[in-house]
């Protein structure tokens, strides 16, 4: 998996996503999950394409049951977007590089270049 994607367990959802500093798009999968791992390349190009504005993390559901039965994860893959420790928006299922992304632009403030114009850099 990619250095730009980040492992978080049940002991580290807290520290990891509910008090980060930027928003955090987190992947509950598990590895006999077939959609899972469809998506998988996806969420690496999107945590690229999307470094500095969020984070994309991952949590293994067999590994660490005790967040997803806290927010209520029934299937998998299921994408939660948290912003400022609170659920900020949910996706349940395989989705397209192109859904994703409009979906995390609906969530997300343009970036800060885009925003303030060529000038404002």
């Amino acid at each position: 998996m990619s250095e730009h994607i980040k492992h978080v367990t049940d002991a580290s959802f807290d520290s990891d996503v509910l008090k980060a500093g930027t928003p955090v798009l987190v992947d509950y999968w598990a590895e006999w999950c077939g959609p899972c791992k469809m998506i998988a390349p996806i969420l690496d190009e999107v945590a690229k394409d999307y470094a500095g504005r969020v984070t994309v993390a991952k949590l293994d559901v067999d590994a660490n049951p005790g967040t997803p039965a806290k927010y209520g994860i029934r299937g998998i893959p299921t994408l939660i977007l948290f912003k400022g420790g609170q659920v900020a928006a949910q996706k349940v299922g395989a989705l397209s590089k192109s859904q994703l992304t409009a979906f995390l632009d609906s969530q997300l403030s343009p970036p800060a270049a885009a925003a303030a114009g060529p000038a404002g850099t």
